[in-house]
């Protein structure tokens, strides 16, 4: 039997640069991320830990990776104090430089390449690192995920201005960099990561002036409200912010009261403030994961999507876990930082062995109190759809809810020729839930250089709304990698071997696109031309 020669214009079999090589790569270094690099190191594991913050001052600025809203005091300006701050404000990274971790600060996880049915050719799980000015790929046995949470954005007028910030961003800046602008805070939101967002606030120094809640009653702790409105702060459920008022940044919040079918009604009022902190709904990081292949779900239990694991927070990626808050949010792990640790611990204990002994379900969460897809739902229906003026929910590519739900094409491209006359979404994208990564490619609605942070869940809710589906009925939008925004010089520093270079343009079938003068013909048109011969490399 003749083995068939290797194709040499294929990228399989390939060398990649690969720079170091790890037994255990381990991507957030909070307190699920430390526990996991300081258990995996005790066991003799070469660890190497990452995590990108602090985040330099111009990345904080395109609300990456948290949506922090201007919200940053002068101090976030200088790397040096935001560096020791981070430090300072964790003792165990200290324990984990002791226990001979591998430790990287200011280092982003852009991307991790596993083998799976469109890629066969990989040698192993491969991660690629960006530094200030370093882009490296890193080969490990297992990678251990703890990415964190963020926060689900919502627009009304106003919420470009600068002070109006997610929960995650609000609390790091303020309580873990010293670093938060501003001095008086609305929060909207009553679930518990609302509530203890608002609890630290205060003890950083912020006045909390209201907690605002589009629901009849508050959703989170009793305890927690009770400790809020002792100490000054109002509770204000059935209400919706209306505008965000001010000049260069929010300096009030105009808000009115909701009637029994979620509507704004009546006189409106105005609370002064410099901040409006956005905590409607925390979910998990799962950018990475997503991206990388692993098995992704709505899991109501765990605030949204997250990834699906089994007992020892294994993904359906061999050697590749989820712990900490990217693995789900709940009330309980909100408040207390063992079930993250306990967690990492999980997954280093079933490092090295075998899947199928380690294949049990994980246990579900507790339920949430609440119904976090009507609950999610209702305020953007508050909020957005019956906002008094038109605002741009994605405002990196300034799309409004208006064309979003009409699927419009972008206003850059001027269309005039509108002769659609049903309008729904099934008429325009047909039957069954709409995707939003068809959405997007139709009006770009998430595709701006913040990565759909500030609109990815406000664009799968206004879908949901309009096609009168719950929120677990909508897929998730599609991550890829990079899964951060990275010049292209930094990709260029990544090596490749000259036969990786050598046939590049053959990958993307990029034909010879210059046509010498003389050996164009009498009658050409680009239809015409032929592109069936030599690529350009060749």
């Amino acid at each position: 039997m003749t083995v068939p020669a290797s194709d040499p214009k294929s990228v399989t079999g390939k060398p990649l640069a690969i720079a170091e090589s790890v037994d255990v790569l381990v991507v957030g270094a909070g307190p699920a991320g430390l526990e996991a690099a300081i258990s995996a190191a005790a066991r003799g594991f070469g660890v190497l830990l990452v995590d990108e913050n602090p985040v330099p001052f111009k990345t904080m600025g395109d609300d990456v990776p948290l949506h922090f809203g201007q919200g940053m005091a002068a101090s976030a300006r200088n790397r040096n104090t935001m560096m020791e701050a981070f430090v300072a404000s964790e003792p165990r990274i200290v324990e984990a430089f002791e226990a001979g971790v591998d430790l990287r600060l200011g280092t982003a996880c852009w991307g991790l390449y596993a083998n799976g049915p469109a890629l066969g050719w990989m040698p192993g799980l491969v991660a690629g690192l960006a530094g200030e000015d370093s882009c490296i790929l890193v080969q490990a046995r297992h990678v251990i995920f703890a990415c964190g949470r963020r926060d689900m954005g919502l627009g009304f007028p106003g919420w470009e201005k600068p002070g109006v910030m997610g929960a995650t961003a609000a609390l790091n800046l303020a309580t873990r960099y010293d670093a938060f602008g501003p001095r008086k805070a609305v929060i909207l939101g009553s679930n518990t990561e609302a509530l203890t967002t608002a609890l630290a606030l205060r003890e950083a120094g912020i006045t909390i002036a209201a907690i605002i809640e589009q629901a009849a009653k508050p959703i989170g702790d009793a305890d927690l409200l009770a400790k809020l409105s002792a100490g000054g702060t109002e509770i204000l459920a059935g209400h919706v912010v209306r505008e965000a008022t001010g000049r260069d940044g929010v300096e009030a919040v105009l808000i009115a009261r909701l009637d029994e079918e979620g509507r704004p009604v009546g006189e409106e009022r105005a609370i002064a403030c410099d901040g409006i902190v956005l905590a409607v709904g925390a979910t998990p990081v799962v950018d990475l994961i997503d991206a990388a292949g692993c098995k992704v779900a709505f899991q109501t239990e765990r605030g949204g999507y997250a990834p699906v694991l089994n007992g020892s927070q294994r993904t359906s990626i061999g050697n590749v876990y989820a712990v900490g808050d990217c693995a789900g949010i709940w009330a309980a792990k909100t408040r207390d930082r063992a079930i993250a640790e306990a967690e990492a611990a999980r997954a280093v204990a079933a490092l090295g062995e075998d899947a199928a002994d380690t294949a049990a379900a994980a246990a579900a969460p507790p339920a949430p109190d609440y119904d976090i897809s009507a609950y999610r739902l209702a305020w953007v229906r508050a909020s957005v759809i019956e906002a008094r003026a038109e605002f741009h929910v994605c405002q990196c590519e300034e799309v409004t809810a208006r064309e979003i739900l009409e699927v419009r094409p972008p206003r850059y491209l001027d269309w005039q020729n509108e002769r659609r006359n049903d309008r729904s979404l099934s008429a325009l994208l047909g039957e069954g839930p709409p995707n939003p990564d068809q959405v997007k490619r139709l009006t770009r609605a998430g595709m701006g250089p913040c990565q759909g942070r500030r609109c990815r869940e406000q664009v799968a809710a206004l879908l949901a709304l309009g096609a009168a589906q719950p929120l677990s009925a909508i897929p998730l939008a599609g991550y890829r990698a990079p899964v951060r925004p990275m010049p292209l010089a930094m990709a260029a520093l990544v090596p490749e071997a000259p036969e990786q270079a050598e046939h590049w343009d053959t990958w993307f079938g990029m034909h010879a696109q210059w046509v010498p003068f003389w050996e164009v013909p009498a009658r050409y048109t680009v239809a015409t031309n032929d592109a069936t011969g030599r690529v350009a490399s060749e």
